[in-house]
């Protein structure tokens, strides 16, 4: 009786979920990982340094923000700044996920190395029908990070054949990406306020200092920027 009802948890059914769920979203970040690769290997990094970036750092837009001001000696410092600010929001996600999943500590702290935007949006709406047991956000996490690192790998191998994608544009396909998902946030004054103020800071700093700096700057201004243009009683 128990295999036959769709509510009843058990590992099979929450692998098969978690694989199924994940499937659209791996096939649309496959684009985005040959195109990091191309940009990465541009920038003169190795095919074996661009796998190990994609596998232990496994983190899109921070990774293409470290990227974009790779030179050499790298700015450890600076990168390490911009990186957090733009990686904070995960804070935020597991906060919230944490009371809704059902592993134990240590499994809890070992998937968060897997939290992106994608397993937590698909994860937060399943908690909306039944806990989110480790069966299901490793089946769908996994398969996203090893998708990341192998087409993020691939496109380095591409890319020191096709050389530096500025010459096509592709370079600008990844903000593209960005401006469409913001495009989509809605069109209230706080999300339009928001997103001006931090795009004109994040332009002016990047013309007038240079990167990475502009993306901090557009962080912390965009931040500021929401907190006062939300209502009072939001702020309170």
């Amino acid at each position: 009786m128990d295999q036959a009802n769709p509510f009843v948890s058990t590992p099979r059914r929450d692998i098969q979920a978690g694989l199924r769920d994940i499937a659209p979203v791996a096939v649309a970040a496959l684009p985005i990982g040959l195109l990091f690769g191309a940009i990465a290997a541009a920038k003169g990094m190795s095919t074996l340094e661009v796998t190990l970036m994609s596998a232990l750092v496994f983190a899109g837009g921070a990774q293409f923000a470290a990227i974009e001001t790779w030179i050499s000696p790298a700015p450890i410092l600076t990168l390490a700044f911009a990186t957090l600010l733009i990686n904070a929001r995960h804070v935020l996600m597991g906060a919230s996920l944490t009371p809704k999943v059902r592993m134990s500590r240590v499994q809890t702290l070992l998937a968060y190395f897997f939290l992106t935007d994608e397993a937590w949006a698909l994860s937060e709406r399943r908690a909306l029908e039944r806990p989110v047991t480790g069966a299901y956000w490793f089946a769908m996490a996994v398969v996203l990070w090893a998708n990341w690192t192998l087409s993020s790998s691939i496109g380095a191998i591409l890319g020191s054949f096709l050389g530096d994608p500025e010459r096509i544009g592709a370079d600008f396909a990844f903000t593209a990406l960005f401006i469409g998902l913001v495009a989509g946030f809605g069109k209230s004054r706080v999300t339009l306020v928001t997103v001006a103020v931090s795009a004109g800071v994040a332009a002016l700093v990047h013309y007038f200092i240079g990167a990475p700096w502009h993306v901090a700057s557009g962080a912390l201004a965009g931040i500021a920027a929401a907190y006062l243009a939300a209502p009072e009683e939001a702020r309170s």
